[in-house]
């Protein structure tokens, strides 16, 4: 069984956002266990930590978010993403997409 890392700092906000790009609303716990599948479990997600998230972002307008009813018919307050919080996922996605590249280049075999 493989141990589980923490989130990397600055990213939480990025899967958050691409969470809700792809999956449309969620609910918190929601985002969380959608951030742990498709990280095949590798990441763990302390629920202390992306409620502060959530609230950030939208304060910050990147998302909105009301209430409504789970799958479990428990009240829940779902987040969904706006506007800004689309274009700060496409900013967002470029510079990791660039700072990846760099630090691939340092991680390259070293050649002859």
């Amino acid at each position: 069984m493989s141990k589980k890392s923490d989130v990397w700092q600055g990213t939480l906000s990025l899967m958050i956002l691409r969470t809700l790009q792809t999956m449309g609303p969620q609910h918190g716990y929601g985002i969380g266990r959608r951030i742990e599948t498709v990280s095949e479990q590798t990441l763990a997600i302390n629920y202390g930590t992306i409620y502060p998230s959530l609230l950030k972002l939208e304060q910050e307008g990147f998302i909105k978010s009301e209430w409504g009813v789970s799958d479990n018919n428990r009240k829940a307050k779902f987040y969904a993403i706006t506007p800004a919080g689309l274009r700060r996922l496409s900013k967002e996605i470029r510079e990791w997409d660039s700072a990846t590249k760099t630090l691939a280049r340092f991680l390259a075999p070293v050649k002859g």
